[in-house]
């Protein structure tokens, strides 16, 4: 049985005594020593000697070639701290704490990609405070790992409310804050201060909340770290890295170009850490360096965004039957056809094209997907010559369905033209005529070129039958007009 919660107090509530104790306990005693003047490597010891498989994680990443180059075998958590320091054995210890207590209880993809992108902002900020910092880089690391402390538990623990939360995200348009504050009656931000506090994470990551305190520089250093891990998922280039590689920049006295090499140093030394804290699942994550990797990274997690929502197919349908009872708007029935292509059966890239020009060629009428907006603008395709006829024309005249790229249609390979090739990207696609009844309109274009993903047996089922919905709601239209 899953227990709502509901507002600020009622989350922290169910965070530390029932999803979360064993997490805050272990983070509450590794802050109180970093808090104390003259902790012994003994206390230290004794906070993870209770904990034996955090124990023997903490040894596993001291002996990895990251912290302990000089590869002697370090048995004892005494001696872990005398050879790499008391500091780095209580992030180890803290970070693998963090990874545990989260991902071994609910690995959604959600959390994943919250903790890969928290672990490449410490790595940012401890690199960034290492400039204008002589000390705090680990603290500065700490807060920024724990920056989306909130976002983080309530996804690793919230149960049925973050199968709730996950659904409202997904849909287009959404106002994300609205949505939090609907599920969870509070902000992720102040769940996270509401933690930090009650945790006692720590003076850096209390004052990375607070906006007054952005000139200090290890909460500068936070802030800037955490930024950058949100920036490079747009991409190295985009315009909001370039915005805060140029405030780093400034920050850390060196020229943009320098800024950008360390950013990317540090972006490869995240993956390592990950990797080196037992977290390796959390490695396709962080943004890669590699040109060609950067550019599969980012059309996989734009299309990782979308998968087939049974419940929108459904209701996708039942309006499109019902359009095509009532006086349907012609919008609406076109809006329906694509949201249910898209949302509901999960194509990636859905394209409308209609015969314009007096039937002389196609043009693009709608579009919808990731690197569609250009359709729009330049897709225009002659009706066929009789010296090269192509798929566009040849589902139309024969008023059928069609899946290229399976065996079955090997043999219209060569209607798939140079030019439609030039536009469209290589690979399969389905494609079926738009007819009111028998009047020729236009044709329906549909694939997961985005990633690159084999379309399904059960997509061009649903894609089918949209098609033939879609054609009895112009038909119906035709009739009344």
């Amino acid at each position: 049985m899953d227990t709502r919660s509901h507002g600020l107090q009622s989350w922290i509530e169910r965070l530390n005594q029932a999803e979360l104790p064993a997490l805050a306990a272990v983070v509450q005693d590794l802050q109180r020593l970093a808090q104390q003047e003259h902790a012994s490597v003994q206390q230290l010891a004794d906070v993870l000697l209770r904990d034996a498989s955090l124990t023997s994680k903490v040894l596993r990443v001291g002996n990895s070639a990251y912290y302990n180059p000089s590869q002697e075998t370090i048995k004892t958590i005494s001696r872990a701290i005398v050879l790499i320091g008391f500091d780095n054995v209580r992030l180890i210890s803290l970070s693998v704490s963090l990874i545990d207590g989260l991902l071994t209880r609910a690995p959604r993809e959600q959390l994943q990609e919250l903790l890969a992108r928290s672990f490449h902002a410490a790595v940012q900020a401890r690199n960034i405070a290492g400039y204008v910092l002589t000390r705090y880089e680990e603290e500065v690391f700490i807060a920024a790992l724990l920056y989306h402390l909130g976002e983080l538990a309530f996804w690793g623990c919230g149960g049925e409310q973050a199968d709730e939360l996950a659904s409202a995200l997904s849909q287009p348009g959404v106002d994300v804050e609205e949505a939090v504050r609907a599920v969870l009656g509070t902000s992720f931000r102040q769940l996270t201060q509401g933690l930090v506090k009650g945790w006692n994470i720590g003076e850096i990551a209390s004052l990375a909340h607070n906006s007054v305190n952005h000139n200090d520089p290890a909460v500068r250093a936070v802030s800037l770290g955490a930024r950058i891990s949100e920036a490079a998922l747009g991409g190295w280039d985009s315009p909001a890295m370039e915005a805060v590689v140029g405030e780093m920049a400034t920050f850390i006295g060196g020229s943009p170009q320098e800024a950008m090499q360390q950013v990317l140093a540090s972006a490869d030394e995240a993956v390592k850490v990950a990797a080196t804290f037992g977290a390796s699942q959390l490695c396709r994550l962080i943004p890669n360096t590699d040109p060609e990797q950067i550019r599969l990274q980012q059309e996989q997690r734009k299309a990782s965004l979308l998968q087939p929502n049974l419940q929108l197919l459904q209701q996708a349908l039942q309006d499109l039957g019902l359009l095509a009872s009532r006086r349907g708007d012609l919008d609406l029935i076109l809006d329906t056809l694509l949201k249910g292509l898209h949302q509901g059966a999960g194509l990636e890239r859905v394209m409308l094209v209609v015969l314009a020009g007096g039937q002389s060629c196609f043009r693009a009428k709608r579009v919808v997907g990731e690197e569609t907006e250009g359709w729009l603008r330049d897709f225009l395709l002659p009706v066929e010559s009789r010296e090269q006829p192509h798929i566009f024309s040849y589902v139309l005249r024969n008023k059928e369905a069609v899946w290229m790229g399976v065996p079955a249609s090997y043999s219209l390979n060569e209607l798939v033209t140079q030019p439609i090739r030039q536009r469209l990207g290589q690979g399969m696609f389905f494609i079926a005529p738009l007819l009111a009844g028998n009047r020729e309109i236009g044709v329906i274009y549909a694939d997961n070129r985005v990633s690159g993903r084999a379309l399904k047996h059960e997509q061009f089922v649903a894609f089918q039958r949209f098609t033939q919905l879609t054609r009895r709601c112009l038909e119906a239209l035709s009739q009344r007009a």
